[in-house]
């Protein structure tokens, strides 16, 4: 006890850059923590995105190429597989339900998503959740679209908007859909996934909005008019990809298999789970190296508390000296040092992790909203704590340095004045 008074007392009287190396320490291990939040936040948000499909369905490719564009809207289809295939599949006696979904077109660099109504029925995030409606209606005419959360926001859109789609995925389109307009129907609510990035409409609208189309471009005098196009036979000849749900989760395995094998055409069905392990599998590089940055950014903090208590040594050889005249040991002016750093250390700990999770608490709802990053604001897992430990211990060990070299001066050489 007399040895934490005393180094409290002298770290008092040093206040300035004592708080200082505390506030450095502080944002270091913010960084830190901070750091692995993020990580683990980016993690379960990509984990959430879609929950309850056993499987998803799409044209022969790699299994992380699929998921990224059917479920994160990231990159393109290899290839379409055709609605045959899909009705084949769908009559597969254990799948329990099955969703279309058609990618390919884009409004002002959003995503279009041409699906059926199960869509909004069986899509499930963040452990069950369904989609909800914030305002208007899921539509039932031909060129209604239902907008995410972020589309809405953006691009400043009410229901009863009218929007044109693009044709391809720029985000700005030269070539428009503009003879066929959509009518906003509704505004889903947010979900903190892609979705809340992308314009919804029927797979009978994408149909008809490429009547008379052909290799991207309009075909002269094969285009149809909105009205035409209504009493024409809009089923789809090709789709991007299907969710599946299955009635037995026993059965997964036999049914990726069976479509795996399906001899009319190449597919692909893969757990999204799986998918989801192998692009951490290719993220695990960066995430080891931010880890590395975090923990040299300690590191500096600490040498950096290191230094201030080895430059102020000197200037402080009269008060060990003095302390050394009135009986303290060189053990205690050992103790004396190496508290100080310990001290110091474990403020900036506490410090940096209050930091953190006053920035969680008041950050949390903007990543939610402008990025979908849910960020839990939980104690401490055992590994951070262990982590938080060895930092203090690591403080300790380096007041250490200071620390021997004033245990191992001499009283004779504190009460030298050196000219």
């Amino acid at each position: 006890m007399i040895i934490l008074r005393l180094a409290l007392q002298s770290l008092q009287n040093r206040w300035l850059s004592a708080l200082l190396t505390v506030l450095a320490i502080a944002f270091s291990v913010m960084l830190l923590l901070g750091v692995e939040k993020v990580r683990n936040g980016a993690r379960d948000s990509f984990a959430n995105t879609i929950s309850g499909t056993d499987l998803i369905v799409g044209a022969r490719s790699g299994s992380l190429q699929l998921l990224l564009y059917s479920v994160f809207r990231i990159g393109n289809a290899t290839n379409n597989f055709t609605w045959k295939s899909y009705s084949e599949i769908a009559k597969h006696p254990d799948i329990a339900w099955i969703v279309p979904i058609s990618l390919g077109d884009s409004h002002r660099g959003f995503r279009v998503l041409g699906t059926t109504s199960d869509y909004y029925r069986h899509y499930r995030f963040r452990g069950g959740n369904t989609l909800e409606v914030a305002s208007g209606e899921l539509g039932t005419d031909l060129f209604d679209a239902v907008i995410g959360w972020d589309v809405a926001a953006r691009l400043g859109y009410q229901v009863g908007d009218r929007i044109v789609i693009g044709h391809g995925l720029g985000s700005v389109s030269f070539v428009e859909h503009d003879d066929k307009p959509f009518r906003v129907a509704g505004i889903l609510a947010k979900t903190g996934t892609p979705v809340d990035r992308t314009v919804h409409v029927s797979l009978e609208a994408i149909e008809a909005i490429h009547v008379g189309w052909q290799s991207g471009a309009s075909v002269p005098g094969e285009s149809a008019t909105a009205e035409e196009v209504r009493a024409m036979y809009l089923q789809p000849k090709a789709i991007t990809a299907a969710l599946v749900g299955l009635k037995s989760k026993l059965a997964i395995f036999r049914v990726q298999r069976q479509i795996n094998e399906y001899r009319a055409e190449p597919l692909s069905a893969v757990l999204p789970g799986a998918a989801l392990q192998e692009l951490w599998g290719l993220v695990a590089i960066a995430e080891t190296a931010l880890a590395a940055v975090s923990a040299m950014v300690v590191a500096t903090a600490l040498l950096g508390m290191l230094t201030m208590i080895l430059t102020a040594l000197n200037e402080r050889r009269r008060e060990m000296a003095i302390l050394r005249s009135v009986g303290a040991r060189p053990a205690t002016i050992l103790g004396l040092l190496a508290a100080e750093a310990g001290f110091l250390t474990a403020a900036g700990v506490v410090t940096g992790t209050g930091m953190l999770y006053a920035a969680l608490f008041l950050l949390r709802p903007v990543l939610d909203r402008q990025y979908g990053l849910n960020l839990s604001i939980a104690p401490p897992t055992a590994a951070e704590g262990m982590t938080l430990a060895a930092i203090v211990l690591a403080g300790f060990i380096a007041g250490l340095v200071p620390a021997l070299l004033a245990y191992r001066r001499s009283l004779a050489d504190g009460m030298t004045v050196r000219i």
